[in-house]
């Protein structure tokens, strides 16, 4: 028996697998988050005893809304203002006003010390006694929660950092040493990513604590799609930042793969906002990202985020321009529907249009106030002169645009033709967008999971338990030989079977993983291929369909080493049925008018709970069940298939 847990910004979701079944379980997500596990857990029954993998996105709304801990950072003398300094790309080209982020640490908590290593790990000027116990006293008297230590070099020699990590252990407060979280090469990045994990360190040990009085032992989910310890999870959030976003992925690819569709482009869309990602074949992975505008350097999946979901909001702009999200009504008080406030949602939009029934949602556990959604259209579709429906339309439509555009950087600026690719929906209100998606895009088939709006918590209880290790290398790739490359792994290795085996796992459950970054000499970024056969050959094809050219007689050099030790996870079974007669009729629940294309036409009504494998049916359709809504709009065809899923295709085959 385990517990996947995923709080988002709506709803709180659960599903528990016991004696090889599944059950899934929602509630709305409260404002301490730990009150709606809370409300959940005795809903099912559930005593502390159930091991529990959480999905979170705590560390993430903490960056986003710049709410973190009063932290510090020590850096080398004459390296101070690493923060404020960065890189000097421009997002916005042409903007001459453009500002960047203010620093998560500010330079007047920013100490610099005496102190320097060359890059070989060469102690060019030691670090004195005097020094260290005036840089404590400093720290000491800037009244910090939590300080993040980045030394020049000290990957290659991490001796300062370590007595520095020693003497601020007096203060009682956290400390992140660069060497420990990110021993790689790349001041800035490695100085941000260690001020990330202090900034959020105190705010996710106080919610991992919390949540762990109130749950069994306790997993948390990486943002490279693995869990981890919540004791490692405490120690080093920046991990996390991306956790439930990754679990939707892990559980959306595990499916699709399944099903027979590897090539999947997963579309995650929630209350607040829209995850995509690209599989092709395989989960991608970069060791690169931001969060508000903020550089990690940690293994992450490699997924794309906008401010659209179901609590989007939707209003005109100072220029008349109907705009929705990225801000979002939340669980409280929510979309108008809910009957608490009158703002206007996305949600909202989809009861006038018919597509979100009133007596069906959440279960028909919460019934949705239509006056309310319909007054709240009303008012918009009066300030922009058009009837309630075709304002709700527009609505919809501009959310549509907004994720068209995400999986278009993810796919088509990328190199990949989305219409080789299966859209996987899932989310609360992923369903209900992902055919008009798939139209625009050209996408053939979309596959909407058994249990859709619940698949990040799925996901949880799929994931693997991973450790990530790194170390720069700088070695030319003549050199790297296999006897060399054992001989540089050997201590990763050394460390990584260690703490799998304390994890409890026996070394027929544990799997390394080798990977390097490498790149041409002379080029100032890198890309990420496995550490094994003719690797080299692999990334001179990578860099080709990277970026379109390739050029084998160029030197090229392993810059980072890469281990990742997995902990293999029995998933939850997963079996095909065999398929029945297509007849649907079983679950038809008659049918009501919906608005497609602008125009309202009777659309069938569809319980999902009965609807066995091998059943089809035509649209317009919309398919209700207890986690979200599928709607089916005109010329598309649905079919339910061994695995529960409902696959929809374009009548015509195509899109």
């Amino acid at each position: 028996m385990r517990l996947g847990i995923d709080i988002g910004g709506t709803f709180t979701d659960f599903v528990l697998l016991a004696d090889g079944a599944l059950r899934i379980h929602k509630v709305l997500t409260s404002a301490d988050r730990v009150g709606g596990v809370r409300r959940g857990m005795a809903d099912l029954a559930l005593d502390a005893s159930v091991p529990v993998v959480h999905g979170s996105t705590v560390a993430t709304n903490a960056l986003l809304e710049r709410r973190g801990a009063r932290a510090a950072l020590v850096t080398t003398r004459g390296f101070a203002d690493v923060l404020l300094i960065g890189r000097q790309n421009r997002p916005r080209l042409f903007d001459l006003a453009g500002e960047k982020p203010p620093p998560l640490v500010p330079p007047e908590r920013t100490f610099a010390v005496d102190e320097r290593v060359d890059h070989r790990g060469q102690v060019l000027t030691p670090l004195g006694d005097e020094a260290l116990a005036a840089l404590v006293e400093q720290v000491r008297a800037a009244n910090v929660e939590a300080v993040a230590v980045s030394l020049l070099f000290s990957f290659a020699n991490p001796t300062h950092e370590q007595r520095i990590g020693a003497a601020l252990a007096a203060l009682g407060v956290p400390v992140t040493l660069s060497h420990v979280v990110l021993p790689e090469y790349r001041e800035y990045e490695r100085a941000s990513t260690v001020a990330v994990n202090a900034y959020v360190t105190p705010l996710i040990a106080r919610y991992v604590e919390g949540l762990g009085r109130h749950v069994g032992p306790l997993r948390i989910m990486q943002s490279s799609g693995g869990s981890i310890s919540a004791r490692v999870a405490a120690a080093e959030p920046v991990r996390t930042v991306l956790s439930g976003p990754a679990a939707g992925v892990v559980g959306a690819f595990w499916l699709a793969r399944t099903a027979g569709f590897p090539q999947c482009i997963t579309f995650d869309m929630g209350g607040t906002s829209t995850d995509v990602a690209l599989c092709p074949g395989e989960i991608q992975e970069t060791s690169e990202g931001q969060i508000a505008g903020v550089p990690i350097r940690v293994p992450i999946i490699d997924i794309h985020t906008v401010g659209a979901g179901g609590g989007s909001l939707a209003r005109l702009d100072a220029g008349g321009a109907l705009i929705v999200g990225p801000e979002s009504a939340g669980a409280d008080p929510g979309p108008a529907c809910y009957g608490r406030a009158r703002l206007l949602t996305v949600t909202d939009a989809h009861v006038v249009l018919g597509r979100l029934p009133a007596d069906h949602f959440h279960g028909g556990r919460m019934r949705l106030d239509v006056a309310a959604a319909e007054a709240a259209v009303g008012a918009l579709a009066a300030q922009i002169g058009d009837a309630p429906a075709e304002a709700a339309d527009g609505i919809v439509r501009v959310a549509n645009s907004n994720m068209d555009a995400a999986i278009r950087v993810i796919s088509v600026q990328r190199g990949h033709d989305p219409r080789d690719f299966t859209l996987v929906a899932f989310g609360g209100a992923g369903p209900l967008h992902a055919a008009d998606l798939a139209a625009a895009l050209g996408i053939r088939r979309v596959l909407v999971p058994r249990y859709p709006g619940v698949l990040s918590a799925l996901g949880l209880l799929v994931a693997d338990v991973v450790k990530d290790y790194s170390q720069t290398a700088m070695l030319p790739a003549v050199e790297a030989t296999p006897a060399r490359i054992d001989a540089l792994y050997a201590p990763l290795e050394a460390r990584g079977w260690a703490e799998m085996r304390a994890e409890g796992f026996a070394a027929a459950l544990i799997r390394a993983e080798r990977w390097g970054d490498l790149r041409y000499v002379g080029q100032s970024f890198e890309l990420r291929v496995p550490l094994r056969g003719d690797f080299l050959a692999a990334f001179h094809a990578l860099h080709e369909r990277r970026f379109g050219h390739q050029h084998p007689d160029w030197p090229v050099e392993l810059v980072n080493l890469r281990l990742k030790m997995v902990g293999l996870v029995d998933p939850p079974p997963l079996t095909a049925e065999p398929l029945g007669p297509p007849d649907a009729s079983a679950a038809w629940l008659g049918d009501r008018p919906v608005v497609f294309d602008g125009a309202a036409r009777p659309a069938s009504l569809y319980a999902r709970a009965r609807l066995a494998p091998g059943q089809a049916f035509g649209g317009p359709a919309v398919v209700v069940q207890e986690d979200a809504t599928t709607a089916v709009p005109p010329g598309w065809a649905a079919r339910v298939d061994g695995y529960g899923n409902l696959l929809l295709e374009h009548e015509d085959g195509r899109a």
